[in-house]
């Protein structure tokens, strides 16, 4: 059999892996907003950054919120992808320990400290939206 030959045959199953490869979608294990977040409890608290974690696929800033009472809270809320807060002027070095901020964003379902940061604001009056979900409520009612 001939090269020509050959290639001809295997034509027909060469045809089939590359439809077959090219309407595949690529699966992204992500969760949703709705999945772990209330779009009707929004939540906007003022602290003091205890840790910020600059880690795919979510970042996530720590800071102390104080209550009315008196005592501390520590909150931890959900940030966008590393890169994407980049790309809008957000990077961890804004954010060391000891910096205060005014959090805008949703709580979470689970009823903890925990939350999904819409946008950030900075005592120097520079503000950056947070959120990355594509489900996401923008801002908080």
């Amino acid at each position: 059999m001939s090269t020509t030959a050959s290639l001809t045959a295997r034509l027909p199953a060469l045809a089939l892996i590359a439809l077959l490869a090219g309407s595949t979608l690529p699966a992204h294990a992500h969760h949703a907003f709705a999945a772990e977040f209330d779009a009707d409890q929004p939540l906007e608290l003022k602290g003091t950054v205890t840790k910020a974690k600059w880690v795919n696929p979510h970042s996530w800033l720590y800071f102390d919120v104080k209550n009315p009472d008196g005592t501390v809270t520590n909150w931890g809320v959900e940030f966008g992808a590393p890169f994407t807060l980049a790309q809008k002027g957000l990077t961890k070095a804004e954010l060391p320990p000891g910096t205060e901020v005014r959090v805008k964003g949703y709580k979470a379902k689970n009823g903890g400290p925990f939350g999904y940061s819409v946008s950030v604001a900075l005592a120097d009056g520079r503000s950056f939206q947070t959120g990355g979900a594509q489900d996401s409520p923008t801002a908080p009612r």
